[in-house]
């Protein structure tokens, strides 16, 4: 994923989101791309000045697992997502809420029921 500030997108999906930082380059100085992992699931991200954003029909949105997608997403806001969607109860057994990243990213956050 490209952005044009990397390093708030890193504190976003670290600090808030739960990813863990397993490379960066370069070493020394601002980064240029680092990989995150969240469990078994790895997330690039690149800086980018002249990336925009996201258009408004997403083909894709990052699917995040969580024990209690209710706290999930108000740790998320707090943590400067935008709720799109407030969780709610879907019939085939999970709940569900969607929020945007800093940059406008979609986020779809489930929780088993």
């Amino acid at each position: 994923m490209t952005t044009p500030d990397l390093p708030r997108l890193i504190a976003f999906y670290r600090d808030v989101v739960g990813f863990e930082l397993t490379y960066r380059f370069p070493d020394e100085g601002a980064p240029e791309f680092v990989a995150l992992r969240l469990g078994s699931s790895e997330l690039g991200l690149a800086a980018n000045p002249e990336a925009g954003r996201p258009a408004d029909s997403h083909r894709w949105e990052l699917c995040v697992y969580a024990d209690d997608c209710d706290a999930a997403v108000g740790a998320l806001r707090r943590g400067g997502a935008t709720v799109t969607e407030e969780p709610v109860d879907q019939s085939w057994g999970e709940r569900s809420a969607r929020v945007t990243d800093p940059d406008g990213n979609r986020l779809l956050v489930l929780a088993r029921l």
